[in-house]
């Protein structure tokens, strides 16, 4: 069956390649950086673009209260439905947000410039490639409409990269959408099955400011938090002994990735802040981990006279596992890849964390797949000059195309 659809699909994606390309260059054109996650432009944009193309669109603004609350000025969620008759709903989830692009760059980062058969520009792989892979896969399947049943639905969001509460989590917490199956953004040589959790904690080290001249009649908050700080890094070596059985996640990770504190250079500190970023494997309960790093945090500062700690939790997103009814997923990508890219992608984990959770937490079976390379590295993702190989994006589009058809023929 594959061989049939394969006829009558790829010659249609061959032939609109070059309006997916612009597609995305005008994807990436438009900034949509998160920090500081204003992005409700971005996504008219982007509605304006499909309503081009043919589909309806469906705008849900989320409530400037519900942004502001998740550190974001502006969203508004995307869902386009093409239903074909009664079956299966298949989502198709892509985040428009991005990270800000950063230095190092040698190229404009929202220039979308072609170089060597790949577009350069901040957000590219990362996931603005998957609108447009979505979008175009599902396009190519209109003119077979009446050999399908069920129903195709592209998400596109706004908020993975501040950890996806008001884009798919609103959604689905509102019962706007409740697919059978989910294939969420990711990259073309291989199915995502499982990914890390994370937890993101705020820890202030409060202590008294004291004259430089009298150190000895303040509480030095600094010097506190120099003691957490080794005493976090002790916790990170001993992580490596914890094992995770996924392919591709080797072992919980932590990272201090901000401090900021002080008053003047003559000034002993009163305050110093931290936050610190504990990836979480598959395996690991997330509310003992939560609560293992809270006890070691208050553990290195007990007893120090004058200083108080205080934690906050900022993010907390549970791993993505695999769920029963994802191998009908894994098996038609994997069958689908073999015949466009004439390779055997393999389906595994990956250490970040993404919005796919949100959706496995519903109890939908949920796999990652989408346009780009091997790995984050290869496309520059999140660090300067992201880049896409175009000819990947003609190619998962082609597979994700098909795996649609092969779904929804029966």
């Amino acid at each position: 069956m594959t061989s049939i659809w394969s006829d009558r699909l790829c010659p249609a994606i061959d032939a609109a390649h070059p309006d997916q390309v612009e597609f995305l260059a005008a994807l990436v054109r438009k900034p949509s950086d998160n920090p500081p996650g204003d992005c409700a432009g971005h996504a008219a944009l982007t509605a304006d673009l499909l309503e081009t193309m043919g589909f309806e669109v469906a705008r849900y603004p989320v409530s400037a209260r519900i942004v502001e609350a998740n550190g974001m000025i502006s969203t508004t969620n995307l869902i386009i439905r093409r239903r074909f008759g009664p079956g299966p709903v298949i989502a198709l989830n892509a985040h428009g947000d991005v990270v800000p692009p950063g230095e190092g760059w040698t190229v404009d980062p929202y220039g979308a410039v072609i170089r060597d058969g790949k577009m350069y520009g901040r957000g590219v792989a990362v996931s603005k490639s998957d609108i447009a892979t979505y979008a175009f896969a599902l396009k190519a399947l209109e003119p077979f409409a009446a050999d399908l049943k069920g129903t195709v639905e592209l998400h596109i969001t706004y908020d993975e990269e501040s950890g996806g509460l008001t884009g798919p989590g609103w959604l689905l917490d509102r019962s706007l959408t409740r697919p059978d199956l989910v294939i969420s953004a990711g990259f073309s040589y291989n199915v995502v099955v499982a990914h890390n959790g994370c937890l993101h904690l705020e820890i202030r080290v409060e202590g008294r400011s004291a004259h430089a001249a009298r150190p000895d009649t303040g509480a030095d908050a600094l010097e506190a938090a120099t003691r957490l700080l080794n005493a976090l890094y002790a916790l990170r070596e001993g992580y490596r002994a914890i094992r995770s059985k996924v392919e591709g996640i080797e072992h919980p990770t932590l990272v201090v990735g901000l401090i900021s504190g002080g008053i003047n250079t003559n000034v002993v500190p009163d305050v110093v802040t931290l936050r610190v970023d504990r990836r979480i494997i598959p395996e690991e309960d997330v509310s003992q981990v939560e609560r293992d790093l809270v006890a070691a945090i208050e553990a290195a500062l007990d007893g120090l006279p004058g200083i108080d700690v205080k934690i906050r939790r900022i993010l907390l997103a549970r791993p993505l596992t695999p769920l029963a009814g994802q191998e009908a997923l894994v098996t038609a990508l994997q069958r689908n890849a073999k015949e466009i890219l004439g390779l055997d992608i393999p389906a595994n984990g990956v250490p970040i964390y993404t919005d796919a959770r949100l959706y496995a937490a519903a109890g939908i079976p949920t796999v990652l797949y989408g346009a780009g390379p091997r790995s984050l590295l290869e496309a520059n993702g999140h660090r300067a000059d992201e880049q896409l190989v175009l000819e990947d994006l003609r190619a998962a589009t082609k597979v994700v195309a098909l795996t649609l058809a092969e779904l929804l023929a029966g």
